[in-house]
């Protein structure tokens, strides 16, 4: 028998009902505050498969909004996510998909900041709490978020991934892994970064400097 760990075993710690349903939720919430970067006024949200199915007895709408609000899924206050949403006079809108285009469990959230600007992200909740992120604005990505995870937005030009892993080989930050993926818009470039241990914020503030460089998201 091979070795797994405990929470392999028996999943996180969370606010029930559903690992998928409510945990999951909680984490594509979590991330699309993070790819937002400030708070959010208002949120559209699109559930898909069985999430559009059974979102509100299973507390999906409840765990989505709990997540862009920056609970952690083990929170007591996810249960009344919706009413804390509303007394502090956010705009959420829920939208049932027809079809089963993606995987049963995703939810796309289009987002707008207190300062307007405005994000898109399409997640998937895949099963003990584990999530998988497939799109973020114009780009195509497959980001699991089971390891610190940065995504680096620059222009497509030499040198700049040079740049990036220098900065992060000089920290002694190890790069896992990385991936590269173009948008719609020419010149456009996303890398998407894993590494073993969280990226403190002065290196990311260094990051954000270096020429071409035009956003960097850290999750």
């Amino acid at each position: 028998m091979s070795a797994r760990s405990v929470f392999e075993i028996i999943g996180p710690v969370m606010i029930g009902p559903s690992s998928s349903h409510t945990a999951g939720a909680v984490r594509i919430g979590n991330i699309a505050r993070a790819v937002l970067g400030e708070d959010f006024r208002r949120a559209e949200i699109t559930l898909y498969g069985s999430f559009a199915k059974t979102y509100r007895g299973h507390g999906t709408d409840r765990a989505l909004v709990a997540g862009l609000l920056g609970m952690s899924d083990d929170d007591c206050r996810i249960r009344d996510a919706l009413n804390i949403a509303a007394t502090l006079g956010l705009e959420i809108r829920f939208r049932l998909a027809k079809g089963e285009e993606f995987h049963p469990n995703t939810a796309d959230i289009e987002l707008t900041g207190v300062s307007g600007k405005r994000i898109f992200l399409r997640g998937s909740s895949v099963g003990g709490g584990n999530v998988l992120i497939t799109r973020i604005n114009q780009y195509e990505v497959s980001v699991w978020a089971k390891n610190p995870t940065l995504m680096v937005e620059h222009v497509d030009r030499p040198g700049v991934i040079g740049r990036v892993a220098g900065v992060l080989g000089n920290n002694g930050i190890n790069i896992t892994e990385m991936r590269l993926t173009g948008s719609n818009r020419e010149g456009e470039k996303l890398m998407v970064i894993e590494m073993d241990r969280a990226v403190p914020d002065k290196v990311v503030e260094t990051i954000t400097g270096l020429p071409d460089v035009t956003a960097v998201i850290g999750i």
